[in-house]
């Protein structure tokens, strides 16, 4: 009797349902992974548009503090005034504007329209940055979602500012 000689034969690839298991693992991750990177954009948008306006603020501050006061109340400020306390109207994120200068009975207001990025942030959304008056203390409210705002408090009306 002739001996049989059991032959191996290697794999030579994978089967089809470890293809569709690789397959349905990478669609999870799809899933999963889209959403939380348009948030984090979304996120960064909005940090890049309230670091343009925080130059703003603290220049807002300095020409207070020298004795500048920008004499227009419940207006936009020309460009010349808004250069003299550090505002750039036009940068990469954001257009900001001085919509309020106030006193000592009126809160001074700073207006940062974001401008491009996801339709999460992209306008007509806004920061709003106000200085009590009487406190000297800077609040600031949007109408972006709270998850994208950080510490910035959502505004209660839906519709940016006029400016």
């Amino acid at each position: 009797m002739k001996s049989m000689k059991m032959v191996k034969k290697a794999q030579a690839g994978f089967t089809l349902i470890e293809l569709m298991i690789v397959v349905a693992i990478i669609g999870i991750l799809a899933a999963v992974a889209i959403p939380a990177y348009q948030d984090y954009v979304a996120k960064s948008k909005f940090a890049a548009a309230l670091a343009e306006i925080a130059p703003a603020k603290t220049g807002f501050e300095v020409a207070l503090n020298d004795g500048k006061t920008p004499v227009l109340a419940d207006a936009t400020i020309d460009a010349a005034t808004q250069a003299s306390i550090g505002v750039q109207g036009t940068n990469p994120n954001s257009t900001i504007t001085i919509t309020t200068v106030g006193d000592a009975t009126t809160d001074s207001v700073l207006t940062a329209v974001i401008k491009g990025g996801s339709a999460a942030v992209a306008g007509p959304h806004y920061i709003k940055l106000t200085r009590g008056a009487t406190s000297g203390q800077w609040t600031c409210t949007t109408d972006v979602a709270a998850k994208l705002a950080g510490s910035c408090a959502q505004a209660a009306a839906a519709t940016p500012p006029a400016g």
